[in-house]
């Protein structure tokens, strides 16, 4: 297994591939269901997939207004945008579920859904900003890269870049 400093940039075929698991799959399912019911508005069926609005946590990076997820989530009609979620990519790890996806050449969004027993109960947005995706193995900081934005996209904006540890 390959061991990096979190502050050292790696090429794609350097990130780590483990195993699918049952839980993965699962969690996949759970959230290609969610995303699924948003752009059919059945809000029900995405009701029963998460804590309550209020219980869940929640956590965005990007521009206020850009916030479209949480005021889906939540049913705030405040704002007369409406913007449709088409995930590109899925991915899980472990009890988390990552999904990326672009609208055009201005907006790029990536979601990292956290599970419990099946119920998303953590919720983070990033807007704008390309991710990339750790596991500490030590305290001197040597991480196990998981996962990273769609490099593709990479060519074509300057966006700030951050790192979630896991």
């Amino acid at each position: 297994m390959m061991r990096i400093n979190h502050m050292e940039l790696m090429p794609e075929k350097d990130v780590i591939k483990f195993p699918i698991s049952e839980l993965e799959t699962h969690s996949r399912r759970i959230i290609k269901t969610l995303y699924k019911a948003l752009a059919s508005r059945q809000t029900e069926i995405a009701a029963k997939l998460l804590v309550t609005s209020s219980d869940i946590e929640w956590w965005f990076h990007g521009p206020p207004h850009c916030n479209h997820m949480m005021r889906m989530l939540t049913g705030d009609q405040s704002r007369q945008i409406e913007f449709r979620f088409k995930p590109r990519s899925i991915k899980a790890i472990g009890d988390r579920v990552i999904v990326e996806g672009w609208k055009g050449l201005n907006a790029y969004w990536v979601h990292v859904w956290s599970l419990e027993d099946g119920i998303v109960t953590q919720f983070r947005e990033y807007f704008n900003t390309w991710l990339t995706v750790i596991h500490r193995v030590s305290e001197d900081g040597d991480a196990i890269r998981l996962w990273q934005s769609e490099p593709r996209q990479r060519l074509n904006r300057s966006l700030p870049d951050l790192v979630l540890a896991i």
